[in-house]
C-alpha cells in the first residue's frame, strides 16, 4: 500500500494540534503543582518546564544575561532554552515556529479560516497593510530597547531574583484561569479582528513574532517562484495566511512567510512555486518537520547539561507561591 502524504494545510493543522494537546496537557499538570505548591493538594506532581514556553519576557531577560555574564537562567531555564530554539528556527527556517508550533498562531489560522468561509476576511491595501504592521515592530523596539539598553546588567540580575519572577508562571496560569472582563473584552475584540482581516494578531499584534520575522529575512530555505511559467491566476497569493503577494515575487523574502506552503499546493502549474534551500529543491513537509526535530534537538540538549530543569529549593518556592496566592 503507498502511503500519501496530506495536503500542505492539513499537515500543518496536524503539527499545530499536536503542540497544542502538549500544551494543554502541561497546563493541566502545571495547575496540580500549583495547587500542590499552595497546599490545596497533598498530591506531589512534578512542574512541567514547558510551560515556561510562555514566558517571553523572562526569556529575554534571560538571553541578555546569558549574553552579557554567560549565565544560563536558574530560574526559567526551559524558558530560555524554547526562546533560542525558536530564534534558530527562524534563521533556518523562517517563521517555522509561528506557523507550527504556537498555539496562538492556531488559533489565528482558523478565524481566518473562519472569516474565509463566512467571505468576511480580507486584505487591506499596501498603505493601509504598512500601517497596521507598525503596532508590533512598535511593542518589538520597546522590548529591545528596555531589556538590552534600558536596563544595565545589575537591574537584570534584580529582575531575575525578584519574588515576582519566581512565581511568574503561576501568574500567568491564574491570567487563564481567571481573566478580569477588561481581558475578556480584549480577547473577544481580538477575535473579531481577526475574522475580519487575515491573520491579524500574527501580521499586525505579536512582536514575537515580529522578531522571528525579522530573524528569517535572511533565512537559507526560501519559496521560489518560476516567473515565466507562471499564468498569474493569483491563487498562490490569495491562499496565503500572511497576505502576501506570491504572484508577484520570484523570492518570497518577506518576514510574514511561516513556510506553510499553501502556495505550492494551490498552484494549477506544476514546479511554479517551490521550497529551495541553498537553491535545491526540497519537500514542502521539510519546515515543519525541521522545526519539529529542531525543538526535540534542543530540548535532549538542555536536559543533558542540566539547563532544563528548575533547580530552586522546594521549601522557598513553596513560600514565594503561598505568598503570591
Amino acid at each position: 500500500m503507498r502511503f500519501t502524504l496530506p495536503s500542505p494545510a492539513v499537515f500543518q493543522r496536524l503539527i499545530q494540534s499536536a503542540f497544542l494537546i502538549f500544551c494543554l496537557y502541561s497546563g493541566w499538570k502545571f495547575f496540580h503543582f500549583v495547587q500542590w505548591m499552595t497546599g490545596q493538594s497533598d498530591v506531589p506532581v512534578t512542574r512541567p518546564p514547558s510551560v515556561e514556553a510562555f514566558l517571553p519576557i523572562a526569556a529575554l531577560m534571560g538571553l541578555r544575561r546569558l549574553l552579557e555574564s554567560g549565565v544560563w537562567d536558574a530560574v526559567h531555564p526551559a524558558g530560555l532554552a524554547i526562546f533560542l530554539a525558536a530564534l534558530s528556527m527562524a534563521l533556518l527556517l523562517r517563521k517555522g515556529f509561528c506557523g507550527y508550533v504556537c498555539p496562538v498562531g492556531l488559533a489565528s489560522g482558523l478565524l481566518n479560516r473562519l472569516g474565509r468561509k463566512l467571505k468576511l476576511s480580507r486584505v487591506p491595501g499596501p498603505r493601509v497593510d504598512a500601517l497596521l504592521h507598525a503596532p508590533k515592530y512598535v511593542l518589538l523596539a520597546f522590548f529591545l530597547y528596555t531589556v538590552f539598553v534600558g536596563m544595565d546588567l545589575r537591574a537584570v540580575e534584580q529582575f531575575a531574583s525578584n519574588p515576582y519572577n519566581f512565581v511568574a508562571d503561576a501568574r500567568m496560569l491564574h491570567f487563564f484561569l481567571d481573566p478580569s472582563a477588561l481581558t475578556l473584552m480584549v480577547l473577544v475584540g481580538l477575535a473579531v479582528f481577526g475574522v475580519f482581516l487575515r491573520s491579524a494578531w500574527c501580521r499586525y499584534l505579536c512582536p514575537y513574532g515580529a522578531l522571528l520575522g525579522l530573524l528569517s529575512w535572511s533565512a537559507p530555505v526560501r519559496i521560489r517562484r518560476d516567473k515565466d511559467a507562471c499564468v498569474q491566476c493569483g491563487r498562490c497569493s490569495a491562499s496565503c495566511p500572511g497576505g502576501i503577494p506570491v504572484h508577484l515575487k520570484d523570492d518570497v523574502r518577506s518576514p510574514e512567510c511561516v513556510g506553510c506552503m499553501r502556495c505550492q499546493s494551490v498552484c494549477p502549474v506544476p514546479g511554479c512555486v517551490t521550497l529551495r534551500a541553498g537553491g535545491r529543491e526540497v519537500p514542502f513537509w521539510s519546515i515543519g518537520l525541521g522545526c519539529v526535530a529542531l525543538l526535540l534537538a534542543v530540548w535532549l540538549l538542555a536536559d543533558s547539561l542540566g539547563l532544563w530543569h528548575q533547580n530552586l529549593p522546594e521549601n522557598m518556592l513553596r513560600m514565594l507561591y503561598r505568598q503570591a496566592f
